[in-house]
């Protein structure tokens, strides 16, 4: 069984109403980038806890979550009200395939997300380990509002950093804005102008595609993917093209 240890609240950064990251100091076991582990409180008696990626690298003790407060939530709203200096629990060992030594060797890796489930390829691209066996790594990242992209200096800054390696595309989905694709991830494959935006072919042949964020997006995504690119889910045993991972 897990162990649960006790973690100190050190800063919150509000993004807007609802999105906000939390940051936590704790004593965990290391981890590798793109993994989760759990966070909890004690709510009217109850342990109240649901599992969230780093954002942070492994080499930074900073340990940093990206949430969204859900209205009517049991243990959002109560996060983003945490004040620095509050303790909070977490699982000390850290879990999930949503790893780089988890995807077998590919030319073009595609790194597609939704919300708040930009943050494990954060940790990823910050940690910048086992990147170099792909040629180019692309960076999409889906929200509703422009405003909701918190992160995106960071990502220009990691874009920086690797020139010409990192690739990124933004989409807003209830807005138009200047360089950001407008839809749904399925559609914007299907159409070409995902591959129009970033002059890069996905296929088959060489290319493996991570999914994170809502399930739903996941599996539409998974199954566009699968019928008319003739893409598989990956297994350890069964190499395919297609990571996923589900945020709820």
């Amino acid at each position: 069984m897990n162990k649960w240890i006790t973690g100190n609240v050190v800063q919150l950064k509000y993004w807007t109403d609802r999105l906000f990251s939390l940051i936590v100091h704790a004593p965990i076991s290391p981890f590798t980038a793109g993994q989760f582990t759990k966070l909890g409180l004690d709510i009217d008696g109850k342990k109240v806890q649901r599992a969230y990626s780093y954002v942070n690298p492994p080499c930074n003790y900073n340990l940093e979550f990206y949430l969204i407060s859900v209205p009517k939530g049991t243990l959002s709203p109560a996060l983003q009200v945490l004040q620095p200096g509050n303790s909070l629990m977490l699982t000390k060992e850290s879990a999930g395939f949503f790893v780089l030594n988890e995807i077998p060797p590919c030319e073009n890796l595609w790194m597609l997300a939704t919300g708040t489930a930009i943050g494990p390829y954060l940790s990823i691209l910050e940690q910048g380990e086992g990147l170099e066996r792909f040629k180019q790594i692309i960076l999409v990242h889906a929200v509703r509002f422009s405003q909701d992209l918190s992160y995106l200096p960071k990502v220009l800054e990691l874009k920086q950093r690797y020139n010409n390696k990192l690739r990124v595309q933004t989409v807003v989905s209830r807005e138009r804005i200047l360089g950001s694709l407008t839809g749904r991830f399925p559609k914007l494959i299907a159409d070409g102008s995902l591959e129009e935006a970033l002059d890069l072919r996905l296929n088959a042949e060489n290319s493996h595609v991570m999914l994170c964020g809502n399930p739903q997006m996941v599996r539409n995504t998974q199954k566009f993917l699968m019928e008319s690119r003739r893409m598989r889910k990956h297994f350890k045993y069964k190499p395919g093209h297609i990571t996923s991972e589900h945020y709820w």
